[in-house]
């Protein structure tokens, strides 16, 4: 009866989320009749769109189960900020020089500096026994690389920072098949890992001392959450830039529609709602007057329920 339960909700998730897909590429002057604009601008969008979403859910879902911490994301790790760094200096200091291509740069500058908060913290993880210090240690990262980045900003030219600033407000447009490959196969690799891990995920819930006595292996654990986790946040924010909240949200919100708090149901189903929420952001940014940057439209609709989680006590808890 319960697998049938789950089904229903797996069925009813992916078919939400097929009307949303619908919806996003027929909104434009152009509606549905251009099939060139459809397939070559709305689409990858939209498919950008659910790959970004569906990504930042499974490491946010990882996060939060590996440091027992409800709002525990790649934001709160430092690995945005990393990639924020990367960005900064590539399209602050280079293209302004015209070293790089503005497109190339970004993408390359915020994959690399993603990379290196990624080893950075992988490196971490092998070697500090707490969840709560290795916390603390992307947090301090994350604000070391985020005081980096407003100094490069305040000592940048006006045409430089217009590039990084945009890059950094998120968005889905201009991915072409070559990117959508790499989003795709990161979610793929990201995804594989996380299941591969999903027992060693559940254990460490209940906190080391109980993981500990059941024999696991709390480090090797970690390690393998924050290097799936490092895969695909790296990928999302070279393509989409920095985008919160939907890490932090999307796994609560499949622990309550599914009921329970088993990795291996709630990553899966963490991929349907991240991929929602994120289409659902770009519907409502397409729809508006002024075209609305994503990162902050996923962050109106992210902070409500951020803010439900933080004064219902009974939300707070992980495991159900």
């Amino acid at each position: 009866m319960a697998k049938k339960h789950d089904i229903f909700l797996f069925a009813g998730g992916i078919a939400i989320l097929i009307v949303l897909t619908i919806l996003d590429i027929s909104i434009g002057e152009a509606g549905m009749g251009d099939a060139a604009v459809i397939w070559k601008l709305r689409f990858p969008r939209a498919l950008t769109a659910i790959l970004a979403g569906a990504s930042m859910a499974v490491a946010g879902a990882q996060m939060q189960s590996i440091f027992r911490n409800p709002l525990a994301d790649p934001h709160i790790m430092g690995i945005s900020a990393g990639a924020g760094l990367g960005a900064a200096i590539i399209s602050i200091s280079l293209i302004g020089m015209g070293i790089f291509p503005a497109e190339l740069g970004i993408a390359s500058g915020a994959f690399a500096g993603a990379a290196i908060t990624s080893l950075l913290i992988i490196t971490a993880a092998s070697k500090i026994h707490s969840g709560s210090t290795l916390l603390i240690f992307g947090v301090m990262i994350g604000f070391i690389f985020s005081a980096i980045t407003s100094i490069i900003e305040y000592s940048s030219n006006e045409e430089s920072l217009k590039i990084f600033y945009n890059w950094s407000a998120g968005s889905f447009t201009g991915n072409g098949i070559d990117n959508l490959l790499v989003l795709a196969s990161a979610l793929a690799l990201g995804t594989f890992i996380a299941l591969a891990n999903n027992k060693g995920l559940d254990i460490i819930m209940f906190g080391d001392e109980y993981a500990n006595m059941s024999g696991a292996d709390t480090r090797k654990i970690r390690l393998y959450a924050m290097l799936s986790s490092c895969i695909i946040t790296g990928a999302v924010t070279a393509f989409c830039g920095p985008l919160g909240f939907v890490g932090i949200v999307s796994p609560h919100i499949s622990r309550k529609i599914l009921g329970k708090s088993a990795n291996l149901s709630v990553l899966p189903f963490s991929i349907i709602t991240g991929g929602t929420i994120a289409l659902l952001a770009d519907v409502i940014s397409q729809i508006a007057r002024i075209p609305l940057p994503v990162g902050s439209t996923i962050a109106l609709i992210g902070i409500p329920i951020i803010l439900a989680i933080l004064f219902k006590g009974r939300d707070n808890s992980l495991v159900q």
